[in-house]
This record gives structure tokens, sequence and C-alpha cells, in this order.
């Protein structure tokens, strides 16, 4: 029976490494011994969260919306500059080391993919910066809204011309990929918990959403789903 190994990119595939470029970015502004980096960087998070659930706007739009909301809301002065920097580092940011391994093997059993959501130009360069070819790109552009919208996952399993319960999905994000497909009769659910239980939004999880394996990474993917 044909089966697809859906991925969510950034976080899960993808060093998404977007707090540390930020501070970089905004490095001239940032008065440390005032601001509270861990609680700007957490609004920076929730202002995104927030954005993709609204009407469909390119992520290029809404990674700098999501920024200069998050450095008003601590009194920091926003550029344009800022937010054109931070959507030029996406494209380069690289896999977690144990990726290209376990895409590469798992590519002897079943069909790989990517659910994400991003523009199609941004993870071109991510996609090529793994080195592995996946057999379907499915991105938020695509399919005219964000995770954790089904209508995202709708458009990518028509897309794929696959029926849910061939679709195994693989996700570090809790609120945008383990909860809303909790209820889409998929034939797994694999969470990919990289900040393990350290207290932050979504590290613990909920017994509510069950069931779906949980590994630290995926080095053990391989062996989870028998190749």
């Amino acid at each position: 029976m044909r089966q697809i190994v859906t991925f969510d990119a950034y976080g899960t595939l993808v060093d998404f490494q977007l707090g540390p470029t930020t501070l970089k970015v905004l490095a001239d502004r940032l008065d440390l011994d005032r601001l509270n980096v861990d609680e700007f960087l957490d609004d920076f998070r929730i202002m995104r969260f927030h954005a993709v659930l609204e009407a469909y706007r390119p992520f290029h739009e809404v990674l700098p919306s999501s920024l200069e909301i998050a450095m008003r809301l601590h009194g920091l002065e926003y550029r344009k500059s800022d937010g054109e920097a931070l959507v030029a580092a996406v494209p380069t940011f690289g896999p977690h080391p144990e990726v290209p391994a376990a895409l590469q093997a798992l590519k002897s059993r079943y069909e790989i993919a990517i659910i994400s959501n991003t523009d199609d130009d941004l993870i071109a360069q991510n996609l090529a910066n793994i080195g592995v070819e996946f057999d379907h790109v499915i991105t938020a552009q695509q399919a005219k809204a964000y995770k954790p919208s089904r209508q995202t996952f709708e458009y990518a399993f028509q897309t794929m011309d696959i029926d849910p319960a061939q679709v195994i999905h693989v996700a570090q994000g809790w609120e945008y990929d383990l909860i809303p497909t909790r209820d889409l009769g998929l034939a797994r659910r694999v969470w990919i918990n990289r900040y393990g239980h350290n207290g932050s939004i979504g590290a613990r999880g909920s017994a509510d959403y069950q069931p779906f394996d949980e590994l630290t990474d995926l080095s053990g993917l391989p062996a989870l789903l028998g190749c």
C-alpha cells in the first residue's frame, strides 16, 4: 500500500534559528539590561501564531508584521530593514544534523513530503540545504492557508492524491501540527519534541491528543517506521 511520510519543515527538519537571528538583526537597539529577551522572543512567537490564524498573507509579510508588533510591545523601534533582513535569513537555515541521513533511510520505503507554513521561494533553498529530494512540497502559499488550519492539510492530501489513512505526519510543532491532525484520520503521527520538558509552551504535550509517538529528534524515526 502506498504511504507518504509528511513533515513540517521549520523546527522539525530545518534548524530554524529565528530567535538568534532576530537578536542579531536588532543588536544595535537591544538594551539587554532593560529588555527581557525571552519574553520578547516569546511574544514574537505568539504574534506569528496569531497572524497565521487570520486571512492568508504570504509568509514574507507575516514575518515582518509579527516582528513589528512584538517590538512595539517591548518599546523597540521597528525599521522596515529589520523585517527584510529576517526574511532574507530564512533560506539560509540548514538542517538539524541527523536529518539528511534519516530522510534517506525513509526513502527506501516511503514517499516523503513537506507541509510547511512558508512561501515557495523561501523554502526552496532550505530544501536544497538539506540535500534530499522530496516527492512532494506543499506550502501555505499553495494552500492559501496556514497550519493549524484544516484547509492546509486537506489541500496537501488532495494535491498528493492520497487518503489521510495512508499518511504518517512528523512534526515538532505542537500547536501547528499535533493538535490539528488528531481528528484527520492519519495512519500515524510522530511528535519530534526537540525542546524536551523544559516548561516552554507545548513542550509537555497533552494526553488529550494521543495517539502519537514521541522522539527527541529524527535519528530514531527510520527504525520506528520499519526502515
